[in-house]
């Protein structure tokens, strides 16, 4: 990896290996969001010398977690997690919320260029976008604290099905600040998953629950 501002980090060795037979796809999205990414405002140029391992690898390492089912994404942005997750597993239906008009354009664009056919794009906040069927799954990442994020995002889910929301080293602290939340919101066997120990450098956390 290099320091260097605005080049792209290498691809490290863990990617082939995270994604499989999937990886060209992954890496398309990689090279179009370093090309793009700064200029639509989607990532800054701190961005490129850890593109790599702070953000796709990030997002990729949920996906094993995820149903063959409907999974909703608030806030995609630049699609971090929801285009890596599309484009990691085909079998799964991905709806990408994100209220922005210039990402949610950013977002169509990327998904027809990948050719990514599972990938639905929803232009609204999530407290005001009309989802149905109710989703599977939902996820987000860096969009804000669990206390704010679950009122918004568990009334999108059917019962039975889960919250996954990427967090980072401060999660526990969260999740104690977000005890009413959790709980009116009918959160059970709520967990905090570090994801990827031993297989990357920068390991992923996980808050995960069920919708009751």
């Amino acid at each position: 990896m290099t320091d260097a501002v605005g080049v792209l980090e290498e691809e490290p060795p863990a990617a082939a290996s995270l994604f499989g037979d999937r990886i060209d796809v992954v890496r398309q999205y990689t090279r179009d969001l370093a090309k793009y990414g700064e200029e639509l405002g989607l990532i800054g140029p701190l961005e490129l010398p850890r593109l790599w391992t702070r953000h796709v690898i990030n997002s990729g390492l949920l996906a094993p977690l995820l149903v063959a089912g409907r999974v909703g994404d608030i806030g995609s942005g630049a699609g971090l997690p929801g285009l890596v997750l599309a484009a990691a597993r085909p079998d799964t239906h991905l709806i990408l919320i994100e209220p922005m008009e210039r990402r949610t354009d950013w977002l169509r664009t990327e998904a027809d260029r990948l050719g990514l056919t599972n990938v639905e794009i929803v232009r609204a906040r999530a407290e005001e976008a009309t989802i149905s069927p109710y989703l599977d799954q939902v996820t987000a990442r860096a969009v804000s604290a669990l206390s704010k994020l679950i009122p918004i995002a568990a009334p999108l889910v059917r019962t039975g099905g889960q919250v996954l929301f990427l967090k980072g080293a401060r999660v526990t602290e969260e999740v104690i600040a977000a005890r009413k939340a959790i709980a009116r919101n009918h959160l059970v066997d709520g967990e905090v998953l570090e994801l990827g120990v031993g297989f990357v450098e920068e390991t992923t956390r996980v808050f995960r629950a069920t919708v009751d």
